[in-house]
């Protein structure tokens, strides 16, 4: 089993900047692609930001220039650092891992549990 735990996530006015960070754990032998997405009140669930094992990244439209995505593979943990944030960033933000788990070798994908980041205007 592999678990994945978000933190970082916080109420801040507009213009200001938050640090979300995701650190996996259990039975990893390897993470492929890790990444961020978030789902808005009333919306659908949507990628943010991603990043492969070799640090290749992709990012949403709306977030490019001002979101960046980072990871520590020695922690198995990966950053999204968010800045000049906007209310309509305001979401639930999911960490998401597609994993190589011990024993069996099989790619699994997996979601934390979220956070919640509230951009005031």
């Amino acid at each position: 089993q592999v678990h994945l735990v978000e933190s970082g996530g916080d109420l801040v006015q507009a213009g200001g900047s938050l640090k979300l960070s995701c650190a996996a754990s259990g039975s990893i032998f390897r993470i492929n692609t890790m990444g961020w997405y978030r789902q808005p009140p009333g919306k659908q669930r949507e990628l943010v930001a991603g990043i492969s094992s070799g640090g290749s990244t992709v990012f949403a439209d709306s977030v490019k220039g001002r979101f960046t995505i980072s990871r520590d593979n020695a922690k198995n943990t990966v950053y999204l650092q968010m800045n000049r944030l906007k209310p309509e960033d305001t979401a639930v933000y999911y960490c998401n891992a597609k994993v190589v788990v011990s024993l069996t070798y099989d790619e699994y994908n997996y979601w934390g549990q979220g956070t919640q980041v509230t951009v005031s205007s």
